[in-house]
């Protein structure tokens, strides 16, 4: 099974189409090697999505023949990340909520800034 077909079945991205993007954009290794979404995938390979700052690290357990469920994926792909980064990446989605909440959204504007120039004067 081809490479970006097996990342969108196992659902680790919502569609293939965005499969196939990480895979150009050198996010996703196969065996420690970037690779093309044409690549096939067999039992036993290592496989690795970049979930910024983090590797995500799954071990290939089993070929589905479609789509699965979420409740399967287990049964197909087995996750091998270091508890660290997983810890790492919960703590940015923390932050993350916890910046939506407070209205924070990416870079400030212009006026924003001008704004947190004159509280620290």
């Amino acid at each position: 099974m081809r490479i970006d077909k097996f990342i969108w079945s196992v659902r680790l991205t919502k569609t293939r189409t965005l499969a196939t993007k990480e895979c150009n954009s050198e996010k996703i290794k196969l065996n420690n090697k970037f690779i093309k979404p044409s690549a096939e995938v067999v039992i036993g390979d290592s496989l690795e999505v970049k979930c910024n700052p983090v590797w995500l690290k799954y071990l290939i357990l089993e070929i589905p023949s479609s789509r699965v469920g979420a409740k399967l994926v287990p049964n197909f792909i087995k996750d091998c990340s270091l508890e660290k980064d997983i810890n790492l990446l919960k703590e940015l989605e923390h932050i993350n909520k916890q910046n939506k909440l407070l209205g924070i959204k990416g870079r400030p504007t212009k006026k924003v800034r001008r704004d947190l120039d004159s509280l620290k004067e």
